[in-house]
């Protein structure tokens, strides 16, 4: 187990490398500069004022040397300083990292303490009204933006019936509030941003988990389990769920980078002070520096997130420990 993680850590290095080699000559080749962006705000600005602007941000040299110098701070944690207000890249992610990660955990909690008991339960009961309810569920889903399902429930439950703010992560002046009181608040907040980026996350994963299921469900080890006389509830759970959950974990390590770039829709819409609006600031403002600070850190948390899935995959299942010890 220590050595299967160590060799996974280990290939992580290279392919973040490529990862972070791809986005910066994405982005350096994408149309517009800083220095563009500056010459937008101050249309008199001399050529010369420009010329030095590009020296003064490095983009002066060549795309590959620019690339290992970025490339030589970060390997000595030095992510850069903005283009903008000249702050540390580094402290900036430090600020929104929190919030982020925070959404996309709540996020991911919520689809599996839901889409797992729904799937099970509908391959329970095939052809049910319940189950053709799931289904159209699922095709609604995936086929309704999520943002206009974020902006209609910003229509209905906060402007019409007041019952939920719009904006934000907490209420002006949450700082003076009792303890419990700014938790409330709090919370008040995320239910409308961890329900909308849940919601097509939540109807996939419901789906899979009831097809998985059907099919665990028809094999000979099941038919077996309950000639013994096992339980019913022993049976579904310990033998039949525990396997139908193989390719609801695997599609869980691939829901994670859908979560993280779904964060800049999501936290524009809501205007929450997140590493997905800092992203979108940023990207129109060209700050190369906090851009590429940001996609390094998504990569990563993608990385660790795959990696997890992995783990737990190779914890469930027992052939494949059965597979790497032979």
């Amino acid at each position: 187990m220590l050595f299967y993680i160590l060799r996974r850590f280990f290939l992580m290095i290279p392919i973040l490398f490529g990862i972070t080699l791809i986005c910066f000559v994405v982005i350096n080749l994408a149309p517009g500069s800083p220095a563009s962006f500056t010459e937008e705000l101050s249309p008199k600005a001399s050529p010369e004022a420009m010329e030095a602007l590009k020296k003064l941000y490095g983009l002066d040299k060549p795309l590959h040397e620019r690339y290992l110098n970025w490339l030589k701070m970060v390997i000595t944690l030095d992510l850069g300083k903005s283009f903008v207000d000249g702050r540390p890249v580094k402290e900036k992610i430090k600020e929104r990292l929190p919030i982020t990660v925070t959404l996309n955990l709540l996020s991911l909690l919520f689809i599996l303490v839901v889409s797992i008991p729904i799937g099970v339960f509908s391959a329970l009961k095939p052809g049910s009204l319940f189950d053709r309810a799931l289904t159209v569920f699922v095709f609604t889903g995936f086929s309704v933006p999520t943002f206009w399902i974020a902006l209609l429930a910003m229509i209905v439950f906060g402007v019409n019936l007041g019952w939920l703010p719009i904006s934000g992560i907490q209420s002006v002046g949450a700082e003076t509030m009792p303890f419990y009181e700014r938790l409330l608040d709090w919370a008040k907040h995320l239910i409308l941003p961890v329900t909308i980026m849940s919601f097509a996350g939540l109807a996939g994963m419901s789906r899979y988990t009831r097809s998985s299921m059907l099919e665990v469900l028809r094999q000979d080890f099941i038919r077996t389990a309950r000639a013994k006389g096992l339980p019913e509830r022993v049976v579904l759970i310990r033998h039949a769920l525990r396997n139908a959950l193989l390719p609801v974990v695997t599609l869980l390590g691939l829901a994670i980078p859908g979560l993280i770039g779904g964060s800049v829709i999501f936290e524009s819409i809501f205007s929450i002070p997140g590493m997905g609006q800092l992203f979108y600031s940023s990207a129109m403002a060209r700050d190369y520096p906090t851009i590429m600070g940001i996609l390094l850190i998504g990569a990563l948390l993608t990385l660790i997130g795959n990696l997890l899935a992995d783990l737990a995959y190779f914890v469930i299942d027992p052939r494949i420990r059965v597979k790497r010890d032979v």
